[in-house]
């Protein structure tokens, strides 16, 4: 019977140890592989700190000056709803459509520009076309910038104040 007890309080120790271990350490552990906030800073061109979820400026970051290519989803070229939805996809584990439009209708809830936070989609109507669907899309990071790719500068960070997004800004998009 004693050899029983130990046996048991053993497992339970081992568990309650297990436990304390990976309480805590889950969040700090997509850190240990991503670059410094300084370093993001550098590569993306806004302040990132320690408080910003690095893991999303981590891989937003990582495909900076990937080319556009419509239809493109890897690292040699990249349309804009293929970059949101792999960077979407790896960051939060969330599977979205795979065009702008769809995004919106089928993945978001629509939010004001005022109301943006990380991780949150913009929607523009870049061109002609449908005033209120959209045709390009990217990651809202901070302070009124985002992520996205561009056709002529490939994967880059940009400023929702710019003339060109305030003439075709359409919606900011919550994912569901």
């Amino acid at each position: 019977m004693t050899h029983q007890l130990r046996y048991i309080s053993s497992l339970v120790a081992l568990l309650a140890l297990l436990l304390l271990c990976s309480c805590g350490s889950s969040k700090n552990q997509y850190l240990k592989g991503t670059p410094s906030p300084q370093t993001l800073s550098k590569k993306l061109g806004i302040k990132v700190t320690k408080n910003d979820y690095r893991y999303l400026y981590a891989e937003a970051a990582e495909w900076i000056g990937v080319p556009h290519r419509m239809g493109g989803n890897t690292k040699r070229g990249v349309d804009c709803s293929g970059f949101v939805s792999i960077i979407q996809k790896r960051v939060y584990g969330r599977k979205l459509k795979r065009n702008s439009a769809d995004m919106l209708k089928y993945n978001c809830r629509k939010i004001r520009r005022g109301n943006l936070e990380e991780g949150d989609l913009v929607f523009f109507r870049t061109g002609k076309g449908r005033k209120k669907i959209p045709n390009h899309v990217g990651i809202y990071l901070k302070n009124g910038s985002f992520v996205h790719t561009s056709t002529s500068r490939g994967v880059m960070v940009s400023s929702l104040s710019e003339p060109y997004y305030l003439r075709s800004w359409i919606t900011g998009g919550r994912i569901r």
